[in-house]
């Protein structure tokens, strides 16, 4: 049953007078549940039981810590079908998709349990002493990653399970060791509530802490703002719109105790279309396209929102290949109202720019929120000479430059901000004549795609979702796969310590198993074993 309560640590309040309802996209049904905002004194209590939580999670073992992330996938699991249909009611998604989103929501999770079970992850590294080292004795020094402490997440419109209140930020987050407090988002209350109702049930299984983990509704940017500030808090994860993610930055960088905002942005996506490739499957790369750009009515951070081609007439052939394809697709409902208006004000406004013409335009159906899929193409100079073209338009909209030459297309390359993801769609003899152009798309980006389509990021240990500003506000780190939990602790070395209040990882009997660089040589074994 929907209650409509902050989750404070493991206890449900609701003391505030704003209230919140959430909405049907598709049809602009109001759906059960009255949320309540949360107050400043819920606030406060939130993050004293977080602070209070993390003197207990900064110390807890692996196997605990695994449990509990096992646990809730094990929860969220059991919320069956009564989870799907809200989350398909409050997104306008289909259930398929959300099915899928779920599966990924609690793999994400067992990864991060195994990850951390295995150890590799703490970067333990330990040179032992040498006393009669000359001229003088070299100290013993022990490095590893701790937890930085209680994490902010802020949940994602466009996933509503696995970026959102139990997706990779929070199960990354509580992996390393800290206590997360997520703000929903306002397009899925309800179902932010029963992923919420089960991490808590996990915690409360699995004898965790109180306070490690908390949920916040907000009917505006108060409490998201108020938690960026709060001087408990040690680190935010957010995805969203780059206006949003940078209004946080900003926040967390005007502190008196700066913090690191591990925001995703958005990224327009660029894809090279090399000459033979068009020439030798121009109309099978149209179709990938067409789906892609579409997919999930283009509401991915990595929809393919630029595609660059050199004149030709395989170019050509391309476009109306790509043309017919993109007709062929339906309408589909987007995530909410504001997102529909926007990529139709975004789209408008591109459209209306210096020769840029429509390739093809899906027509309106009358329905609600409704995003229609747009393909547009304007030369290489106009793009150079116009950066409201650089700008990303959420939705399923892509715009084809056409340059001239390997010239004006190295250019256009040079001339783009920091990205997600580029592609290149080339014949392996043609991709290694350009490779000069290769390098400059590496140094745009987080993630180099051949002969595929961005959308679809797979969860593992070797992704790297992430990219240069505006992109992401730190190029370093990945917000998906495994070292997704990197962003959320930091390195401390110890000199010259005592082997009793040593970390475990880090002592010479190395009771965990795990990982660890001794003297210049990795291995799993105690260092007894090593001499």
């Amino acid at each position: 049953m929907i209650q409509g309560k902050n989750f404070i640590g493991n206890q449900r309040s609701a003391t505030g007078n704003q209230t919140i309802q959430a909405h049907n996209p598709a049809t602009n049904e109001t759906l059960e549940g009255t949320f309540y905002a949360a107050t400043q004194d819920e606030l406060a209590q939130t993050m004293q039981l977080a602070q209070e939580a993390f003197q207990q999670t900064k110390k807890m073992s692996a196997a605990r810590k695994a449990d509990f992330l096992r646990a809730i996938a094990e929860e969220i699991e059991a919320l069956g079908d009564t989870l799907v249909n809200r989350a398909c009611a409050e997104s306008g998604l289909p259930q398929g998709r959300i099915v899928g989103e779920r599966g990924r929501t609690m793999n994400q999770l067992r990864l991060f349990a195994q990850l951390i079970e295995e150890g590799s992850w703490l970067d333990a590294r330990i040179d032992t002493a040498l006393p009669e080292r000359q001229p003088v004795p070299k100290p013993d020094i022990r490095k590893m990653l701790v937890p930085i402490g209680p994490v902010v997440v802020f949940g994602a419109s466009n996933f509503p399970l696995a970026f959102s209140v139990a997706g990779g930020d929070t199960a990354s987050a509580l992996a390393a060791g800290n206590p997360v407090v997520v703000k929903a988002h306002s397009a899925h209350l309800g179902t932010s509530e029963l992923i919420a109702s089960a991490i808590i049930k996990a915690a409360e299984h699995t004898q965790m802490p109180n306070g490690i983990f908390s949920l916040l509704f907000d009917q505006g940017f108060e409490v998201g703002q108020a938690l960026v500030q709060h001087p408990v808090t040690q680190a935010v994860g957010f995805t969203g719109s780059g206006k949003g993610g940078q209004a946080l930055y900003q926040l967390a960088q005007q502190r008196p105790q700066p913090i690191p905002v591990f925001a995703e942005m958005g990224s327009i996506n660029p894809v090279v279309l090399l000459p033979e490739a068009l020439k030798n499957r121009g109309k099978e790369i149209a179709t990938q396209y067409a789906g892609s750009i579409t997919l999930g009515a283009g509401q991915f951070c990595t929809n393919p929102g630029l595609l660059l081609g050199i004149a030709s007439d395989a170019l050509t052939n391309f476009e109306y290949a790509l043309g017919n394809a993109i007709q062929q697709t339906q309408p589909a409902t987007m995530l909410t109202e504001g997102i529909a208006d926007a990529f139709h004000n975004n789209t408008k406004k591109a459209l209306q720019q210096s020769n840029v013409q429509t390739v093809a335009q899906v027509p309106q159906n009358g329905q609600n929120n409704q995003g229609q899929a747009v393909v547009a193409k304007v030369s290489a100079g106009e793009f150079l000479a116009n950066p409201t073209l650089h700008q990303e338009v959420f939705g399923p909209y892509s715009l084809l430059v056409v340059c001239q030459n390997r010239g004006e297309l190295s250019q256009v390359i040079q001339s783009l901000e920091g990205q997600l993801t580029a592609t290149v769609m080339g014949e392996n003899e043609e991709v290694a004549d350009y490779q000069d152009m290769i390098l400059h798309l590496q140094d745009k980006v987080g993630r180099l795609i051949f002969n595929g389509v961005p959308t679809g990021v797979e969860v593992c240990s070797a992704m790297h979702h992430g990219g240069p500003f505006p992109a992401t506000t730190d190029s370093r780190f990945t917000s998906v796969g495994t070292d997704a939990i990197k962003r959320f602790a930091r390195p401390v070395a110890y000199q010259d310590c005592p082997q009793e209040l040593l970390p475990e990882a880090l002592k010479d009997d190395n009771s965990l198993n795990v990982w660890r660089l001794v003297n210049g040589q990795w291995s799993n074994q105690d260092i007894g074993a090593l001499a």
